[in-house]
């Protein structure tokens, strides 16, 4: 391969990653707390935070408008709220969940999950900072970045 492409090549690299990084830390921070599962209610105590719901409600449907979830046949509509991850409403009863049960049956999957989201956090973040300590245009990464930060922003609002 020529000097010229693999020039090409390092700078398409840099770039596009640049553009997708605010993403990449998006995804991982958002993944993170989904493995964590303190995005959703957790039987009758946990209640989380309203922008924890939000993010990961954007990073699993692409949208931060929260589902109105209806009651089951029979009885009363639920017009608000947050419903649990198996669809029912928060106002209804909730079956009793022990947490410490459920964890232990998928603890070695969630800790890999949550490496493998430090690791892409650490990555994401240490390219970065090579992009501006080692790039000669900082305008470039600076508009990079900016733009991968932009464009989410505004798709979300149509």
């Amino acid at each position: 391969m020529s000097a010229t492409t693999l020039r090409l090549f390092r700078k398409t690299h840099l770039y596009f990653g640049l553009f997708i990084s605010p993403a990449l830390l998006f995804f991982a921070f958002t993944g993170a707390v989904q493995t964590l599962s303190l995005h959703e209610v957790a039987g009758s105590s946990y209640k989380p935070p309203a922008v924890l719901a939000e993010l990961g409600q954007l990073h699993k449907k692409q949208t931060t408008v929260m589902p109105v979830r209806k009651a089951p046949e029979g009885g009363q509509a639920h017009d608000g709220g947050r419903a649990d991850h198996a669809g029912a409403p928060a106002s209804a009863p909730q079956p009793t969940v022990t947490l410490a049960g459920k964890q232990r049956q998928h603890l070695p999957m969630k800790i890999f999950f949550l490496v493998v989201a430090v690791g892409l956090l650490t990555s994401t973040a240490t390219g970065i900072y090579m992009s501006y300590k080692y790039e000669r245009s900082k305008l470039l990464v600076t508009g990079a970045l900016v733009a991968g930060l932009v464009v989410p922003m505004v798709l979300l609002k149509f």
